[in-house]
Order: structure tokens, then sequence, then C-alpha cells
């Protein structure tokens, strides 16, 4: 398809524009717009609710047990960072799935390398919160 676009119903549909370029003030709007459609995004997928949900628990249930603010802020960390792994390996996985709608050696390659960042990260936030909680209860 070159000029126009062949929907599966058969109508023809104008390509889409590429929206103007925006700077300043409503460069960071829209920014923030995109970046608020990806969370969206990334919530239907339940494996981030469920890591999102624990993560989120974990995190009240530390804040009650008298956790001191820096090892909080660091948990904290520790969950954006797997969110951002998480919304990575979703566009990976929506982009191979587009081009690759059969299975494929490259497809599977590529979802297991997605799998593995997203699971190094759920490891690292582990280790750092087994590391809280034994300081916390003295063993280190």
């Amino acid at each position: 398809m070159t000029s126009q676009q062949v929907p599966q119903g058969g109508a023809i549909k104008p390509p889409h524009q590429k929206p103007s370029r925006k700077t300043g003030v409503a460069h960071l709007l829209a920014a923030a717009t995109y970046s608020a459609a990806g969370f969206r995004r990334l919530l239907r997928e339940s494996a981030f609710r469920q890591e999102l949900t624990i993560g989120l628990i974990v995190l009240a249930g530390l804040a009650l047990w008298g956790v001191d603010l820096a090892r909080l802020l660091g948990f904290a960390i520790f969950l954006l960072v797997l969110t951002a792994v998480e919304a990575l390996n979703t566009a990976l996985e929506v982009l191979v799935d587009h081009l690759s709608p059969d299975w494929s050696e490259f497809a599977r390659d590529a979802k297991d390398l997605g799998s593995l960042a997203v699971g190094a990260t759920l490891i690292a936030t582990a280790l750092y919160l087994v590391w809280v909680v034994l300081g916390q209860t003295g063993l280190i």
C-alpha cells in the first residue's frame, strides 16, 4: 500500500498524517499524554497488573513496618524500573506480533529476550527486597 490503505472491510482510507512537531510546554504536555496512554495500554497486560498490585502492597507493608524513607524510595525506584522494562517488553511484543503474525524463530527469540529482561528486573527487585527485610530484622 503506497498512498492509500485498504482495511479488511475494503473501504479505502487516506494514510495518517504525521502530527506537527510540538515545542516547549506543548511538547511536555504531549509527552505526558503519550506516557499516560502508554500506562493505560500497559495496564491491559495481566502480568504488569499483578506486578503493580504486589509491588504496591509490598511498598505499603514496608512503610507500615517502619522501613526508612531511603529504602522505601529505593524499592519504589525498582518498581519504576520494572514498569519501564515491562513497557519496553510489551512494545517489543506488539511490534513482533505485527511483523510476524505466524510463528517464526526471530519472533520467538525477540519475545524470549524481552522476557529475560523482565525476569532479570524482577530478580533484582526481589534481591533488593530481601536486603531491605534482612536489614529491618537486624540479620545484616
